[in-house]
């Protein structure tokens, strides 16, 4: 797999989690008793969650009402991370990102992601263009990947939620996965859904970019735009897909229309981080949908004009910040790979948190447990983090259990909305 090109994305420290799993979230053993400890170097360039630290408070009434229930001080094992996510019950509040149909996934990747998320009951999101690029059925295929994660899971847990492109709905890709006796049993679980993407998440207002050869691109001149100017003197050409057009009457009709097509199938929403990001979740929830993901333009991304990703969109925190009090469930991604960023995000407002150049760097470390490994020590930081915070499940957090240097500017007061 390629390196991931992003100063801020700690990936040495996912592959070393990826490796050794909850021992990785903490300091060396070889430190214990021989060195002092203190907080770690900062990130070159923080935003504003990594500046954003959580705040127990002294007093703990529900740490006290769980010391009644359970007849003993409660420990940090004692917090129930079980999570309802966009209509799918997860063993935690973390779901799979989207991986589509780019090269960085590799033969394998794909397939052991979705083994390993399925194992782990977290619900998996299969990005766009796979059976353009991969096929329907096949060793790459969707198909394959829906397998992969749906023989892994345990019964009842967990969910597939398969986003469609311009080019996926061509090939009728919901349709197919929908009628498919092979996704019965995701279908006839409640397992299955899917996920209307209005946008790129880092590269907010552009669509899918891709390079092919002037062969390629001769064919597919009459279907996209072509920018041959990347590479004047050679063989490769930018194809360039639209976007998509969105108003809130057309996102409503969409969102109506898959509900009435697919009435057994979860229907989520995947936002891009544009600066009306709160009122377009608030039509999508109000419309039936069961959740809304967001991704922050920290997260990543595929081929993209290096101004775009460095410069364009809401950062997550922002995101977070205008959206307030979510009218339902809301899963967020953007750098998650730990669980203090994670709980900041549910602290928030947020359901869950995606995984997404986390999950793809731990499972290229390890393709049969690197996944599983890095959710370990992960679960193991929420657990202990949401436990000194004097609460017992994510639901629990709210903007009360945060501090910046700024102020954390939603109230805890306005926290009281629908999660889940």
């Amino acid at each position: 797999m390629t390196a991931v090109h992003a100063e801020t994305f700690p990936e040495a420290a996912v592959r070393e989690r990826a490796r050794t799993g909850a021992a990785a979230a903490f300091p060396p053993l070889s430190d214990y008793g021989s060195a002092l400890l203190g907080e770690p170097q900062a990130p070159s360039s923080p935003d504003a969650l990594d500046a954003t630290r959580l705040v127990p408070p002294v007093f703990m009434p529900l740490r006290l009402e769980k010391l009644i229930d359970l007849a003993r001080e409660p420990l940090h094992n004692d917090v129930d991370l079980a999570t309802t996510i966009g209509g799918f019950a997860a063993h935690l509040p973390l779901y799979l990102s989207a991986f589509g149909s780019t090269r960085a996934v590799g033969t394998d990747l794909g397939l052991a992601a979705a083994a390993q998320a399925g194992a782990l009951g977290i619900p998996m999101v299969i990005g766009e263009n796979v059976v353009p690029v991969d096929g329907y059925s096949g060793e790459r295929s969707l198909l394959a990947r829906i397998t992969a994660y749906a023989d892994h899971a345990p019964t009842g847990v967990g969910g597939v939620v398969i986003q469609q492109s311009t080019e996926d709905a061509d090939a009728e890709v919901w349709n197919r996965v929908y009628s498919d006796p092979a996704t019965r049993p995701l279908l006839e679980s409640g397992r299955l859904g899917f996920e209307l993407k209005v946008g790129q998440g880092a590269k907010p207002g552009l669509g899918g970019l891709t390079v092919v050869d002037r062969a390629q691109a001769h064919r597919l001149a009459d279907q996209f735009a072509l920018e041959p100017l990347i590479d004047p003197s050679g063989d490769r050409v930018l194809r360039c897909a639209s976007p998509g057009t969105f108003t809130e009457e057309i996102l409503r009709q969409q969102v109506r229309l898959m509900r009435n097509n697919y009435p057994r199938a979860r229907v989520w929403v995947k936002l891009p981080p544009g600066r009306d990001v709160a009122a377009a979740a608030d039509v999508a929830w109000q419309a039936g949908a069961d959740a809304v993901t967001v991704d922050g333009a920290e997260g990543g991304s595929g081929w993209a004009p290096t101004t775009s990703l460095a410069g364009v969109g809401l950062p997550l925190a922002e995101c977070l910040r205008r959206m307030g009090s979510p009218r339902g469930c809301l899963l967020v991604s953007g750098r998650i790979w730990e669980g203090l960023r994670a709980v900041k995000c549910l602290a928030a407002g947020a359901t869950a948190t995606g995984l997404g150049r986390a999950a793809l760097l731990a499972v290229d470390e390890d393709r049969h447990a690197g996944l599983t490994r890095l959710v370990e020590a992960l679960t193991l930081e929420l657990r202990l983090l949401i436990s000194a915070l004097g609460k017992y499940h994510p639901a629990a957090l709210s903007t009360e259990d945060l501090w910046s240097p700024a102020g954390w500017p939603v109230p805890a007061a306005s926290m009281a909305g629908a999660r889940g």
